[in-house]
């Protein structure tokens, strides 16, 4: 019983740990596409091999991007680069525009 317990905690506390941060920064965030129009507060949030973006409107998240290398994922539905551009940017942004955006140094 105690080695169930002790995989278990190793488990769960390993899960917790892979998600560390990098860095957190408050923003406002402007968006304005003809398919996406937000002007709130956000956090944008590095972590090794992502990074999120939030946006805030009276507590709630009313966006969340998850930035990779190949793919962006918004609300959990995630497109390659390109495709994210055409269906919510333009077509003729470089693909890795928006992540570039975000991670740009202050």
């Amino acid at each position: 019983m105690r080695k169930y317990i002790l995989i278990l905690s190793i488990v769960v506390f390993a899960g917790c740990f892979r998600h560390t941060p990098i860095k957190s920064d408050s923003a406002t965030i402007l968006i304005k596409t003809p398919s996406m129009k937000f002007y709130d507060t956000g956090f944008i949030t590095k972590y090794p091999n992502y990074t999120e973006v939030q946006i805030l409107n009276a507590g709630n998240v009313i966006l969340s991007l998850e930035l990779y290398e190949d793919e962006v994922c918004k609300d959990s539905h995630c497109l390659s680069n390109e495709d994210f551009n055409k269906e919510f940017l333009s077509d003729t942004y470089d693909k890795q525009f928006l992540k570039n955006l975000f991670e740009e140094n202050k």
